[in-house]
């Protein structure tokens, strides 16, 4: 009898003693800590929200975004920490930072967690807001909280500034330079006239003076030399003649050539090159220099016997001109 007894004792213990670990491995705790609990208005502490829990358990904790309560502002709610512990338990770690512009002292309401069915409750902290001392009687020792920033140099602030100065600047010069176009009577825009075009026997004898100038021959250029020459021709013949004399062999310019009755006086004159030149070109042959200097004196001279002569046609002042000292001649005869 005694031994079922102190057996039915023994169970009974080790149930109480299991149910009683049990609830005790279930209980969540919320703490709270503040960094300083007295500040002035306008100054700023941080709250320190500790939770322990069983780390299978899902709980919430309830804290506001924008009040703790009148007169205390929730100012920053960082991302909570969470780390595990001994025996199977979770910490969370939360910091809240708060500020307060009424001077009061605050009896901050308990934080809470809610933790299935239950809902538990932290300790309460004290926070003291004070004002700033003043000097009634010397108001000008009054200073603000903090002193005033000076904001950084940022360039882009007085981008506006600088390109108006140079707008103003720059309408200035066009003003100055309009006014002075307009005192000298000249154009506001002024064009560049382009160049006259020479005629093509100016254009020929000015390229040959050019060739001549060069002594490609003295230096043993000869196919340079009569590369010049021939091209020099060819435009002119294309000018003078109408004929697409680059795209021609030299055989078919001097068969077109023959039929101009304005170059029969110096067709041979033109073979004498033209073929020379081909020998020299094609067959590497080294002419002599009389040879080199009676081709150069030949497209000198096909040029000049076939150009172009426009006769200039009077202005009105030199018709006026030749009127009135028609006049005057035969006002002279009269008088004789």
């Amino acid at each position: 009898m005694k031994l079922i007894k102190k057996s039915f004792l023994l169970l009974l213990f080790t149930a109480i003693s299991l149910c009683s670990s049990k609830m005790y491995a279930q209980q969540t705790l919320i703490d709270v800590k503040i960094d300083s609990a007295a500040i002035l208005i306008g100054e700023q502490t941080v709250l320190h929200l500790t939770v322990t829990a069983d780390k299978d358990k899902e709980i919430q904790l309830l804290i506001p975004r924008d009040t703790l309560m009148t007169g205390v502002e929730v100012l920053e709610v960082p991302k909570a920490d969470s780390s595990f512990i001994d025996n199977n338990r979770l910490l969370i770690k939360q910091d809240l930072l708060v500020t307060s512009f009424d001077s009061s002292l605050y009896l901050l309401p308990p934080f809470k967690v809610v933790d299935g069915t239950d809902t538990i409750y932290s300790n309460q902290v004290a926070l003291k807001v004070s004002t700033i001392p003043v000097n009634v009687d010397k108001p000008e020792e009054f200073f603000d909280i903090k002193d005033v920033w000076k904001p950084p140099f940022v360039l882009a602030d007085y981008y506006p500034w600088i390109f108006g100065m140079l707008l103003v600047l720059f309408l200035i010069c066009v003003a100055a330079y309009v006014i002075k176009r307009m005192r000298n009577r000249q154009s506001i825009i002024p064009f560049k006239k382009p160049e006259p075009k020479l005629p093509p026997h100016e254009q020929a004898i000015k390229e040959l003076d050019d060739i001549k100038q060069q002594k490609l021959w003295q230096q043993g250029l000869n196919k340079e030399y009569y590369t010049l020459i021939t091209d020099t021709l060819r435009r002119y013949i294309v000018e003078r003649f109408g004929l697409n004399a680059m795209e021609m062999t030299s055989g078919e310019i001097l068969d077109l050539i023959r039929k101009h009755t304005d170059a029969v006086s110096v067709y041979d004159n033109l073979k004498q090159i033209m073929e020379l030149a081909d020998f020299v070109k094609f067959a590497k042959w080294t002419p002599l220099p009389d040879e080199n200097d009676l081709s150069m004196m030949n497209a000198y001279l096909f040029v000049n016997q076939t150009k172009i002569v426009e006769i200039p046609t009077p202005s009105e002042d030199e018709k006026k001109e030749e009127e009135i000292s028609v006049e005057n001649n035969d006002s002279i005869n009269r008088k004789e």
